[in-house]
C-alpha cells in the first residue's frame, strides 16, 4: 500500500519547499521510519502515556495527525474509558488516507478527523494531546499562542506529548548530532544526494528550537511539570502535565 520514499532522488526531486502533499502522503510511513530515529518507539509509548492520563468524558487530540499513527495509539491507550479521539491536520491528502486506517481499526473509541489548521481549531476538555513532530512546522512566533490554547483546553492533571527535532546551543554538539542523524539516514538507505536535497527543502519550513526553549515555553503556557522522556540524537519527546 505504501511506496518507498524516492522523492529526493536525482531523477524525481522537484525542488521547492517541503509540503505534506499527495506525493509525501503516499510514502510517509517509509519516509518517517527512515528519517526519524526512535519514531517506532515513540508511537507505542504515546499509547502508554495516554493510558495513564486519559479520563472519562474528555477529548484526546492528535494535532497534526498525518496518517493517524498517534491517533490510533491514543485510541488504544484509552481502553474502555469514555473518550473521543480527535485527529486534526491541514493536509487533505493526509486526512483522506488517515480515514482509511481509522476505518480498518476495530477499537470502539470514537474517532473524529478534521481537515483544518490546528492554529484555528477549537479545543476543549482535553485529557491528552499530542504534537508529534508538528510544532516545528508552525511559525515560531505563533508557537506560544498554540501552546497556551492547548494548556487552557487541558483538564487539571491532563498532559501534552510534544515530540520535536531540536537544535543544540553548542556548535560542537549541533554538529555531531546532525552528523549522527545523517548516518542514521544512510544506514536506512538514503543517499547523500537525497539527504542534501531534503535538508534544503525543509530549511524554510521546519524551524527547530532548543530543548530549553521548549521547556520554558511549555511552563509559560500553563503546564506545571515538563520532563524529557525520550531522546535519540536531535529528536526528543517531552511530557508536559497541567496542574
Amino acid at each position: 500500500m505504501f511506496e518507498t520514499d524516492r522523492i529526493y532522488t536525482a531523477t524525481t526531486s522537484a525542488g521547492g519547499d517541503f509540503r505534506f502533499d499527495a506525493a509525501v502522503a503516499r510514502v510517509f510511513p517509509d519516509m518517517i521510519r527512515r528519517s526519524v530515529p526512535g519514531y517506532t518507539t515513540i508511537i507505542p509509548m504515546i499509547g502508554v502515556i495516554t493510558e495513564r492520563f486519559a479520563r472519562d468524558d474528555s477529548h484526546c487530540y492528535d494535532l497534526g495527525c498525518s496518517l493517524g499513527a498517534s491517533t490510533l495509539a491514543m485510541r488504544h491507550g484509552v481502553g474502555d474509558r469514555r473518550c473521543r479521539i480527535i485527529g486534526i491536520d491541514n493536509s487533505s491528502d493526509m486526512i483522506e488516507r488517515c480515514q482509511h486506517f481509522i476505518a480498518l481499526d476495530d477499537h470502539p473509541a470514537p474517532v473524529e478527523l478534521r481537515c483544518e489548521d490546528i492554529l484555528d481549531s477549537e479545543l476543549e476538555k482535553a485529557s491528552v494531546s499530542t504534537l508529534n513532530f508538528t510544532l516545528q512546522f508552525v511559525e515560531p512566533e505563533r508557537r506560544p499562542e498554540l501552546l497556551e490554547r492547548i494548556a487552557r483546553a487541558t483538564l487539571p492533571g491532563g498532559a501534552l506529548i510534544l515530540s520535536e527535532k531540536i537544535r543544540f546551543e553548542e556548535d560542537w554538539e549541533q554538529s555531531i548530532q546532525t552528523e549522527l542523524h545523517h548516518d542514521f539516514k544512510r544506514a536506512n538507505g538514503y543517499s547523500d544526494l537525497e539527504i542534501s536535497q531534503k535538508r534544503s527543502a525543509l530549511e524554510q519550513v521546519l524551524i527547530p528550537e532548543s530543548l530549553a526553549t521548549h521547556r520554558e515555553r511549555l511552563l509559560a503556557a500553563g503546564f506545571r511539570q515538563v520532563t524529557l522522556w525520550y531522546q535519540c540524537f536531535n529528536f526528543v519527546s517531552l511530557l508536559a502535565v497541567k496542574g
